[in-house]
């Protein structure tokens, strides 16, 4: 196994593939090949597109359009704004330009991480066809990803009015965005900081009132929060949604008596059970792993994770791998390979079809590699010590 990764790192160690315009020309390639075989079928496209038309025109967001598309949208009211600028051209080119715009994002929230460039073009390769298969459904969990990166980097750097406004930003549009104040704690002003969380909550709440009206903006937040929980539960033992480690566990036992709180209460415990751990904040590789428990989290913990949410997932996994300061074993390189092979080409013709149809997606196994390295991301976030020097010296702390 040491000769296979020796010869792949020989392999993508080569200009080619760690030139910057390699990379760039890469993420920009994919949303053109994705936006030109959709063109016929877009129909998430044509839900986002109408999102903006049915609030300009005041009418329910949350009903179902057969004749414009099938399924009905689940976004916030915000995202009338957001979409806007991809709705008002002609849709080939909307199309087009919401794919870069989403694959753009990505690609500049991971250049903006503290890690060296090696990192980053791990991150990219790694999670490149996981790109594809979020693009190919046109989906904003790309966003929602570089929005969670992205305001993890803006604490980082002191950016905190920055941090909130992509948090907010991240919540009103598809909820998932709150997960960003898992890095309010590692803010040096929390308080300008919760400011700054409430303004823009307050912002983001009432700017969609400038293409319609406050009595339409307030009875649609009703309506988005009722279909997200009629969503809920139809999610529960769906074969495309609850892709996560939620659907995991009920549809492998095919038990739906209980209670998912069963599973979400000791996550969340295990989440924040590195918070107890005040010596490890200053170092940077710790509030990395953090960053990349959170990525993995908000999906493995979602009853709304389907295929294309893994964008988020992976880009956690590739961020857990680069950020330890110690070298990494066979074990996570293992884990690593599972990962790129069940959750990222699980879904592509690559992988076997009657493996994907039969058990694959319904026993929601694309999540299985991810639990396994979330839980021993937050194993080591309890064990380790993300000190510089550990890098040479991987013993275990409890400091």
């Amino acid at each position: 196994m040491n000769k296979t990764i020796e010869a792949a790192r020989r392999f993508f160690g080569k200009p080619f593939f760690t030139d910057p315009r390699t990379l760039v020309g890469l993420w920009l390639l994919l949303p053109v090949v994705a936006a030109l075989l959709k063109l016929s079928k877009c129909n998430n496209f044509l839900i986002f597109k109408y999102v903006f038309w049915h609030t300009w025109e005041q009418l329910p967001l949350y009903e179902p359009y057969p004749a414009e598309y099938w399924d009905t949208n689940h976004y916030g009211p915000l995202f009338s704004l957001v979409i806007a600028p991809f709705a008002v051209v002609p849709q080939w080119l909307g199309l087009l330009l919401w794919e870069v715009a989403l694959s753009l994002s990505l690609y500049v929230a991971v250049r903006r991480l503290p890690v060296s460039w090696g990192k980053q073009v791990f991150v990219y390769w790694f999670c490149a066809h996981e790109l594809l298969t979020a693009l190919f459904m046109s989906q904003f969990n790309i966003a929602i990803a570089a929005i969670i990166v992205g305001a993890f980097v803006c604490v980082e750097r002191g950016k905190d009015a920055t941090a909130a406004f992509l948090i907010m930003l991240g919540t009103f549009v598809k909820l998932y965005g709150i997960v960003g104040l898992a890095f309010f704690f590692f803010s040096r002003h929390k308080a300008r900081f919760a400011l700054a969380l409430l303004g823009w909550a307050a912002v983001f709440f009432a700017l969609p009132m400038l293409i319609s009206s406050p009595d339409y903006i307030v009875g649609q937040y009703k309506a988005w929060w009722l279909s997200l929980t009629e969503k809920n539960a139809e999610n529960l033992l769906s074969g495309g949604q609850n892709q996560s480690l939620l659907g995991l566990v009920r549809k492998t036992t095919r038990c739906t008596s209980y209670s998912d709180l069963w599973l979400i209460v000791p996550g969340l415990v295990a989440f924040c059970a590195p918070y107890l751990r005040l010596a490890q904040w200053r170092h940077a590789a710790f509030r990395q792993a953090f960053l990349a428990s959170t990525l993995l989290f908000v999906v493995l913990f979602s009853t709304g994770s389907e295929s294309s949410s893994y964008i988020i997932a992976l880009a956690g996994a590739a961020v857990w791998y680069v950020s330890s300061p110690w070298k990494r074993s066979r074990l996570d390189v293992a884990l690593m390979v599972f990962a790129f092979i069940l959750t990222s080409m699980s879904p592509s013709d690559l992988f076997p079809a009657y493996l994907r149809k039969h058990y694959v997606q319904p026993y929601a196994l694309k999540a299985l590699p991810c639990v396994l390295i979330w839980l021993k991301l937050v194993y080591e976030m309890w064990t380790r010590d993300y000190s510089p020097r550990t890098a040479a010296q991987p013993l275990l702390r409890h400091g």
